[in-house]
């Protein structure tokens, strides 16, 4: 983990020296871009292993492009930084496929702490045991927290990866939020991305996510997944 390549996406020259010496220092390879066609570009010839990306810049914005890179690129830790920080942005940057979110100004030893956090939940993990979950026409391996479905493998973010995985690996029993969130190494917001997640993966999974088969809401309880041909 600590020699993870990190991209860092922002228009503020200062910022991006800032944080490429300090994640470099905290053990990190780093490339750094100021605006997401120069990322589109670095990307051609590298893949990073977990992406920081702006929200606000000129040109094409932070949503836009983490939206387009969940079309390739699915399974790319993502976090993004904003200087807004109302729920509703909060939701906005879930909704568009980020991973996790962190308000400006921040401490920079507590963004090094949510990538390391985002890449452990990506991370195989060989101590859990591997075995296929069917969900229908789907099926979900747990060790490689990989969906496949007849027409090949279904794109997955790597927090809808890890929230899927976190379930598969309980079948048929209720987890918390509180749980699922520790479980995950999310902050204090996570329970609100945790039902943005939730939702995400419902359209993947559910031939009518509004009448779940697979994943439950209990109500008051938290959520089960509970699988099935």
């Amino acid at each position: 983990m600590s020699e993870a390549h990190v991209l860092v996406v922002d228009d503020d020259a200062r910022l991006r020296a800032l944080l490429s010496r300090y994640l470099a220092e905290q053990g990190f390879r780093v490339t750094t871009a100021g605006h997401a066609a120069d990322a589109r570009e670095q990307m051609r010839s590298m893949q990073p292993d977990v992406l920081v990306l702006d929200v606000m810049m000129p040109g094409e914005n932070g949503l836009s492009l983490t939206q387009s890179l969940r079309t390739g690129q699915a399974g790319l830790p993502i976090l993004l930084l904003t200087a807004r920080g109302a729920p509703e942005d909060r939701i906005a940057g879930f909704e568009a496929g980020a991973d996790d979110y962190l308000g400006k100004p921040f401490e920079p030893y507590e963004l090094v702490l949510r990538l390391r956090a985002m890449l452990r939940r990506v991370a195989p993990s060989p101590s859990e045991p591997a075995g296929p979950v069917p969900l229908g026409p789907l099926v979900f391996d747990t060790e490689r927290a990989e969906l496949r479905g007849p027409d090949g493998v279904v794109h997955l973010t790597g927090g809808e990866a890890a929230l899927l995985q976190a379930l598969a690996r309980k079948p048929g029993e209720v987890l918390s939020r509180d749980w699922i969130v520790e479980t995950l190494g999310m902050d204090e917001s996570g329970e609100r991305a945790i039902d943005v997640q939730v939702t995400r993966l419902r359209r993947k999974i559910e031939a009518d996510p509004r009448e779940p088969r697979f994943l439950h809401t209990a109500r008051g309880r938290g959520y089960v997944l509970k699988p099935g041909v």
